[in-house]
């Protein structure tokens, strides 16, 4: 089995050269998002490395699994891969149906959530992934403790810690 350090080398090696839709380098959005997930143990933060690898490069499931990246974990990073013909929204109510898979997208919509990213976008651009997200949240908070969400929130993305409340508040 891979160790976290290797699994970090792993995502740093396939992610080389993306950048994201600001520009920045595509690693920093997947150590960010396992940065957030850090506090649910190791096969979550692994998970939050390798999120985006199936989707974003070469590499596949198979592949994962017979370089030593656990099953759990694989099967996490599956669970939160687009499909082919499958709408968003249909990915999201499939991603709630496990507890681990619903913390790795909320730290995947956290981070891209965060406001000095968005800012970087064109305005029509940033309204449509706003809605998006928010959209998203709906269906992903629903079924988590607020705790664990702003766990995630705190490290990830802070300016959602006021809509977690609101939330929460709203529906004491």
């Amino acid at each position: 089995m891979r160790t976290l350090a290797e699994v970090h080398d792993l995502v740093t090696e396939a992610h080389a050269g993306q950048v994201d839709k600001i520009g920045v380098p595509y690693v920093e959005h997947v150590r960010a998002v396992a940065a957030g997930l850090e506090p649910f143990g190791e096969e979550l933060v692994m998970a939050g490395l390798l999120h985006d690898v199936i989707e974003d490069t070469a590499w596949t499931a198979d592949r994962l699994r017979s370089a030593g990246i656990p099953d759990r974990v694989v099967a996490l990073v599956e669970a939160v891969t687009n499909r082919p013909g499958q709408s968003y929204e249909a990915k999201l109510r499939s991603i709630a149906e496990d507890p681990d898979a619903t913390l790795v997208k909320i730290a995947d919509n956290a981070h891209n959530s965060r406001p000095d990213r968005a800012a970087e976008l064109p305005p029509a651009q940033r309204e449509r992934f706003a809605a998006k997200y928010r959209g998203a949240r709906d269906v992903l908070w629903a079924g988590v403790d607020p705790e664990r969400i702003a766990t995630i929130l705190t490290v990830v993305n802070p300016a959602l810690l006021a809509e977690l409340r609101s939330r929460t508040t709203r529906a004491d």
